[in-house]
């Protein structure tokens, strides 16, 4: 196993894919722990940059929708709020330790709702997802996020492809939309079961983050794992 001190440098998406395989899950921007993100460990060439136009590049961004419909790894906010990837072969854990940590929604609030909308549709992008929740006064918008922020920390909303809007020449642009769901609705059920209890999964997880990660602090660890 490759720890997170020792140098890469990743030039594509489907090299950055076989390295969330590698090392089971990578932050796709800072995380506050030195070179353990996908931004750092890419090229520097891959990175953000701004043209003199205006216009701007940024093939890790780009890679993200490529990776998710792969299908060798989730995609969302699991790291302390930020996004991020985890690959199938860790999910199983990371999910159980995570709903035993945030229960099932209470019948008859907002992120059961929420759960039960895209329940219903299969996959919406956020914006549809609010309207469909009736999230449509002012002010709103950032009230249903922080929802579908906690909802995607407890593993029970995911991203299952990126769709941005085209222009009149059917180009695609702008930073794009997630494309959300459930686990359950794109991976299926047997994929976010674990046979083991929340305390085993919860130190296969500490073990592994121990390893990859062998100069970040217990407090750096446990704000990953939730």
């Amino acid at each position: 196993m490759r720890k997170m001190t020792e140098s890469r440098q990743i030039w594509s998406a489907s090299q950055l894919m076989a390295y969330i395989q590698e090392i089971g899950f990578l932050p796709l921007l800072d995380s506050g722990i030195w070179g353990y993100s996908a931004e750092e460990v890419v090229d520097d060439e891959c990175r953000y940059v701004v043209f003199s136009d205006g216009g701007w590049d940024w093939p890790l961004w780009k890679w993200k929708g490529p990776i998710v419909q792969e299908g060798n790894c989730v995609y969302g906010k699991f790291f302390a709020c930020k996004a991020g990837f985890v690959s199938l072969d860790w999910w199983p854990d990371f999910c159980n330790y995570r709903r035993s940590k945030h229960p099932a929604p209470e019948e008859g609030s907002i992120e059961e709702a929420i759960l039960l909308t895209l329940q219903e549709h299969g996959s919406l992008i956020t914006r549809e997802l609010r309207a469909a929740c009736g999230f449509n006064g002012p002010k709103m918008r950032s009230r249903f996020d922080s929802y579908i922020t906690r909802l995607q920390m407890a593993c029970r909303i995911i991203t299952e492809d990126f769709v941005y809007p085209q222009d009149r020449h059917g180009k695609e642009y702008g930073w794009g939309w997630s494309l959300l769901t459930t686990p359950e609705q794109l991976l299926g059920r047997d994929a976010c079961h674990c046979e083991r209890s929340p305390e085993k999964s919860y130190q296969r997880l500490l073990a592994h983050f121990q390893q990859i990660l062998p100069d970040a602090s217990q407090k750096q660890i446990e704000r990953l794992i939730g």
